[in-house]
């Protein structure tokens, strides 16, 4: 199976200020949509087989079918199928596993994977109703259903992972995404999309709206800790709340050649992994290493990394885990959500096409991977080749 081309929206936030607060979720996958068939137009609409599109809160705007109701939405063909997904922070990474999984049984030969999170309009756990026996019957600790608070227990799991350590990682995730976007390398994966507000009248989202480019550490010591009094966790070194949507297209390799569409990465296989839900942002460590072993490869074998950065101490756990330091220059080299957003559902894309992008500019790198962790203790990883590289294999 192969990656062909991924897109996004810039990344809004969540509010009644935010970028997306007149926008409905289902319009901005579609605007993914239109945007990959306007990049292959040599891909004949009727030659896709499914549409996969991941919601986390699967109601309203976010509801009736997504895939489904995107693909028609969208102008794809009544003929093309879709459906719906939910994996939590890893649906689209769902999405694209799944259909790749149709793939390689021979049963689709092109596929839509993508997701969606409109957290303005569908906040976190808007709706949920989780049943009482988790608690009544102390199948996970309360603590696994605030996502912040499952980040604290992390910091207690790690007592080496301070704050001051968080706070540094987040400087940085903010300057590498600041960089990013002075050097045009963030522009091409945006969408832009036509928002509307009451107060400005009609504008174009052409620019993610979460960044907060020349943050310090001065900046971060200030931020109060609400999960916990004396807390390691702040609004500075975790992702936002935020809106936004992504979409890619992908292939069986033979398939890809018939129709010329490009390659811009080969999937090598994932893996997803389960860990105690009040832990949840370790998931990425055994996902990863389930991956790698079923894959025949080691972490030395990985010469990108891109990351989700639901919180800063999440991916300092999977540094502590794996012997990286810090600020290992094979992880997130562009910043990630800390800076940029996270969509929850959609994120996964997010990753995946970042990677696609470093895997043009280097042909020295073979592997990758993009892995990020799950609410209610999981994590996720994807494992990548580069069809540009020029060394041995």
């Amino acid at each position: 199976m192969v990656f062909v081309d991924g897109v996004r929206t810039p990344f809004g936030k969540a509010g009644d200020d935010g970028l997306y607060a007149q926008t409905r979720a289902d319009d901005l996958v579609v605007a993914c949509v239109r945007e990959l068939l306007a990049r292959q137009p040599q891909l004949p609409p009727e030659r896709i087989d499914d549409v996969a599109i991941a919601a986390t809160t699967q109601t309203g705007d976010q509801g009736l079918t997504l895939g489904r109701t995107a693909g028609i939405l969208a102008g794809l063909p009544k003929s093309v199928p879709g459906y719906a997904i939910d994996r939590m922070c890893a649906g689209a990474m769902t999405a694209v596993a799944t259909t790749a999984a149709a793939i390689g049984f021979g049963q689709t030969d092109i596929a839509v994977a993508g997701g969606v999170e409109h957290m303005g309009h569908h906040p976190i756990g808007a709706g949920m109703d989780p049943n009482p026996r988790f608690l009544a019957d102390r199948l996970v600790d309360p603590s696994a259903l605030v996502m912040g608070k499952t980040a604290e227990n992390l910091h207690d799991r790690y007592p080496q992972i301070t704050k001051d350590r968080c706070d540094a990682y987040a400087v940085a995730s903010q300057a590498k995404y600041a960089a990013a976007v002075d050097r045009g390398d963030i522009q091409s994966d945006l969408v832009p999309v036509a928002v509307r507000s009451v107060e400005r009248g009609w504008g174009v989202a052409s620019a993610d709206e979460p960044p907060r480019p020349g943050t310090t550490l001065a900046d971060l010591a200030t931020l109060r800790t609400p999960f916990r009094a004396h807390g390691h966790v702040t609004a500075g070194n975790s992702a936002g709340l935020n809106d936004g949507a992504t979409a890619c297209l992908i292939a069986g390799e033979d398939t890809a050649a018939e129709l010329g569409l490009p390659v811009a990465m080969r999937m090598v296989g994932f893996a997803f992994a389960g860990v105690e839900p009040e832990v949840m942002g370790v998931g990425p460590v055994p996902s990863t290493h389930k991956a790698l072993n079923r894959a025949g490869l080691t972490l030395d074998d990985i010469g990108l990394i891109e990351i989700n950065e639901a919180f800063a101490v999440q991916v300092l756990a999977f540094c502590e885990e794996f012997g990286l330091a810090d600020d290992d220059p094979r992880m997130n080299p562009w910043g990630g959500a800390i800076a940029m957003g996270h969509p929850l559902a959609s994120s996964g894309v997010r990753l995946m096409t970042q990677l696609a992008r470093h895997f043009r500019a280097r042909p020295d790198v073979r592997y990758g991977i993009t892995t990020m962790c799950i609410g209610l203790g999981m994590g996720g990883t994807v494992i990548w080749e580069n069809p540009a590289f020029e060394g041995e294999r």
